[in-house]
């Protein structure tokens, strides 16, 4: 962690220390939502997380919990070693428009296929997103899409300095 010492969690606290390497899936059973431009974009309690050392979770929601009729595929493509081939949405409003909002696997690797075709939305890149009734904090920096609550402690990768965690 180069210099920094890891948080130490409270009661119903988790470090992203302790997650593992390579990332583990897991269902969600808390309510998860993405707004933007006044409208609830998305809205599930059939979420997964995905948990990985030094990353606060990134959640992913089902297309059919999605208002995908606002979504649009985005151009682009990256590679997870884990996860496999991602593409990219945007979102498109009546009054708004905002790029590279989500991201999606469409054939993830057989260890995360349960999160082919659901979306992780960027926390950073809509008005808001909700773990239960708790707003989110976006992880820093563009690449990385973790969402931070108050459930969970860091120090976080992708603020400055910390790509070589």
């Amino acid at each position: 962690m180069f210099g920094r010492r890891r948080d130490e969690p409270g009661p119903g606290q988790e470090s992203v220390w302790d997650y593992p390497r390579p990332p583990r899936l897991e269902p969600v059973a808390s309510r998860l939502r993405v707004e933007f431009d006044g409208v609830t974009i998305a809205d599930t309690v059939a979420g997964f997380r995905v948990l990985e050392t030094s990353h606060p979770p990134v959640y992913y929601i089902p297309p059919t919990d999605i208002r995908m009729d606002m979504m649009r595929a985005a151009p682009g493509h990256s590679w997870c070693e884990f996860k496999g081939e991602a593409s990219y949405w945007s979102i498109e409003t009546a009054d708004r428009r905002a790029e590279n909002v989500a991201w999606s696997y469409q054939t993830p690797s057989p260890d995360f296929k349960a999160i082919a075709g659901c979306l992780a939305f960027y926390a950073s890149r809509v008005d808001a997103c909700y773990v239960g009734d708790e707003r989110v904090q976006p992880q820093q920096g563009d690449f990385y899409g973790g969402w931070i609550t108050s459930t969970v402690v860091g120090p976080f990768k992708g603020g400055p300095g910390t790509r070589g965690w």
